[in-house]
């Protein structure tokens, strides 16, 4: 093969070149070979770098600079194996724009014609959906070994099998041009072959003597002969196609070297024109973007406004937990201490006393009314818990794995309460013909048959009494009691662990009497209860009264609220666990010491804005790196709190005066809670007790 240069149209199918970081690949490759036919009017194209985050790898492509953002997130999305909706763009510039809206096209995000656009790609999960590294496939592929043909001359056709040796090393590359009309490049080619070796003839061709020359420098002046032909007698030269030129006025050197930096001026001036109106387009997109965040964020703060008033009225007109009863004897509070303070206002004497004995009436018949309210929660509450309490007896064992499967495991014992969940709720149904309810009495029958003893006869007696007189004809009114009692008998069955294994792992009385049970005297109701019946705040320094004698004692006298600071304390519980580092602090407090907090060591109002809205406040860490207490934590608004835990250097961000001010509060807060750091100390080292002695898996035979 001959060692001269060639000319070679490159492919569009061609296979990309990929190096360390970087790949880039055809213009065309996703285009069909129509449209590589296509004339000049074809759309102008934009070289888009995409950067594969968090590899940082850098894949290049070429597109047309209409291209819809859906659109190409679906060629994108094909090259990398993925869905389109697993993907996020964004524009690499320092305000990380995301390429949200899929209906725009390249240029409106400011895409330029034949210009280099960086685009950052990146999973929205990238534990779910991880984005791997960009590998292209060769599209065509050559064979290893052919078959040519060689003409020996005389007719004769002579078959040779050549190997194909790849080249593992890249090609250089030697320059081309660009079809201006069909947009089709050319590159220059070289052969695979080895330069043919001239024979050495003897003769030394390199040296020093054939490298170097002396030269002289030496002016002269060349000849040139012309000719002319000139009209005269005997011969006539036409002057149609001869022209006049007229010399135009002499331009020095200066002149030039002037029109020149005007032209300069000129062209300085448009391009900064364009520089100008691109950062005013990216200012104004900005701007854009901001008012719009900012406006969907007051909406959003309007519609959580609204939320929670409507969720109020609605717990105040149906309650059905212990803290729905709280805020109705809080609102009752209030409003008797809004009377009492217009009594005292406007009346005097005889009439103070009579609007004070009516305020007393009208306040025992709140009180009832409050009272039939929570009887009527009691008895919903009460089917709901047994539902609850039956469906934890009945959950299988269940682990997860490192890769977020989970594995389910069916035990005798979670099987046996699943059967007797359905016959439980066989037993309550309605609306049940006289063959279906002695059907699911004679399988409650046969269920309890197994066991001998006083509940399993009585159970039984009650069912033959209820299948005699259904075949005796009579109404279900007149069976409810009935009814009820085998209902409550039967619960009675599910809830003993000699029936029902899974029933010992859900009793707050422990089935073994060698099982030590750590209980505590309460002295208002006179019980020894266990100690998980006990709030202890951090602050006290014995036992105390028990969770229902305090909010008794709180609905009878103090009808405080608490609600909205157990909603600050499940925040701040909240943050802490989704930072890992294992703190304990937030977790020892109660809500008793969450509004002490509130209200006597930081005013009820942000540090900042003193703003007073409490659903917008947080506690939120003073230094970001250290574990939340008391003494580490500053009063904010959510979008203060957000804003602060940003910052790097909080001396620097934040004036003395009030790096001074929080401090004090820090020593405040550890004053009162001083006993926090020992018991913090005392768990952990309890813990890591437990962990040194947990015995190992590894040879335990089951």
């Amino acid at each position: 093969m001959s060692d001269d240069k060639e000319l070679k149209e490159i492919i569009t199918t061609s296979q990309p070149q990929i190096d360390a970081e970087t790949s880039t690949i055809p213009q065309n490759q996703f285009k069909n070979e129509d449209q590589n036919n296509s004339s000049s009017n074809q759309e102008p194209n934009a070289t888009i770098k995409f950067l594969l985050f968090p590899m940082n790898q850098i894949v290049t492509f070429a597109f047309p600079i209409s291209i819809q953002v859906n659109d190409l997130k679906k060629k994108i999305s094909s090259e990398l194996k993925m869905e389109p909706s697993n993907l996020k763009f964004s524009l690499t510039n320092e305000m990380q724009t995301y390429l949200e809206d899929d209906s725009k096209k390249l240029w409106e995000y400011g895409a330029e014609a034949n210009g280099i656009f960086q685009i950052k790609v990146e999973s929205i999960d990238q534990k779910a959906y991880p984005l791997k590294p960009y590998e292209p496939k060769e599209k065509f592929q050559s064979p290893d070994v052919i078959t040519v043909q060689v003409d020996l001359g005389n007719n004769q056709l002579k078959e040779i099998i050549v190997e194909i040796e790849r080249a593992s090393n890249r090609k250089p590359f030697l320059g081309g041009y660009r079809n201006r009309q069909t947009s089709t490049e050319f590159l220059n080619a070289s052969t695979q072959t080895k330069r043919p070796q001239k024979l050495d003839n003897g003769i030394q061709k390199f040296c020093r003597d054939t490298q170097t020359i002396v030269s002289n420098h030496v002016k002269l002046q060349t000849r040139q002969d012309m000719s002319t032909q000139m009209t005269k007698p005997g011969l006539f030269v036409s002057r149609i196609d001869d022209r006049l030129l007229t010399p135009k006025p002499y331009q020095t050197a200066e002149q030039r070297l002037s029109i020149i930096e005007k032209n300069v001026v000129i062209i300085q001036k448009y391009f900064r024109r364009w520089l100008a109106k691109r950062k005013f387009n990216l200012l104004k997109l900005a701007y854009e973007q901001r008012v719009a965040w900012e406006k969907d964020k007051e909406n959003q703060r309007i519609r959580d406004i609204e939320l929670r008033r409507q969720n109020d009225i609605n717990r105040r007109l149906k309650p059905r937990t212990r803290d729905d009863f709280e805020i109705l004897y809080a609102a009752l509070e209030k409003w008797r201490l809004e009377e009492i303070e217009k009594i005292n206002a406007t009346k005097t004497g005889a009439s103070r006393k009579a609007a004070l004995a009516m305020l007393v009436d009208q306040e025992a018949e709140l009180i009832a009314t409050i009272e039939r309210y929570k009887i009527e929660a009691n008895k919903e509450n009460k089917e709901k818990n047994i539902q609850i309490l039956l469906e934890k007896m009945s959950q299988p064992k269940i682990w997860k794995a490192k890769d977020g499967s989970t594995t389910e495991l069916d035990t005798p014992y979670n099987i046996r309460a699943r059967e007797l969940k359905d016959i439980y709720n066989s037993l309550n149904m309605n609306f049940l013909t006289q063959d279906e309810r002695l059907d699911v009495l004679l399988t409650l029958k046969h269920t309890v048959k197994e066991h001998d003893c006083k509940l399993t006869q009585e159970i039984i007696a009650l069912i033959d009494r209820e299948a005699d007189l259904l075949m005796r004809g009579i109404k279900e009114e007149n069976l409810v009691g009935l009814r009820k009692r085998i209902v409550s008998l039967f619960l009675q069955y599910i809830k003993t662990p000699q029936f029902n294994p899974s029933a010992a792992r859900h009793l707050k009385v422990p089935q073994d009497i060698n099982e030590k049970i750590e209980s505590f005297y309460c002295s208002t109701c006179q019980r020894y209860l266990a100690s998980t019946e006990f709030q202890i705040s951090s602050s006290s320094s014995k036992v105390g009264k028990c969770r229902s004698c305090r909010n008794l004692e709180n609905l009878a006298l103090k009808r405080v609220d608490y609600t909205k600071f157990k909603f600050m304390l499940a925040r701040i519980q909240q943050e802490e666990q989704s930072y890992n580092t294992y703190s304990r602090i937030c977790f020892l407090l109660t809500e008793r010491d969450i509004q002490y907090m509130f209200e006597t060591i930081w005013n009820s109002q942000s540090i900042l804005s003193s703003n007073n809205d409490i659903y917008q406040l947080h506690f939120v860490r003073w230094k970001k790196d250290e574990e939340w207490s008391p003494w580490n934590t500053v009063l904010l608004t959510l979008d203060e709190a957000e804003s602060h835990l940003k910052l790097t250097n909080l001396d620097l961000s934040y004036g003395d005066q009030f790096v001074k001010k929080i401090k004090q509060k820090h020593v405040m807060a550890r004053n009162y809670f001083n006993k926090l750091p020992n018991i913090s100390e005392y768990l952990t080292r309890k813990q890591s007790q437990d962990d040194f002695r947990l015995p190992s898996l590894t040879g335990i035979k089951i």
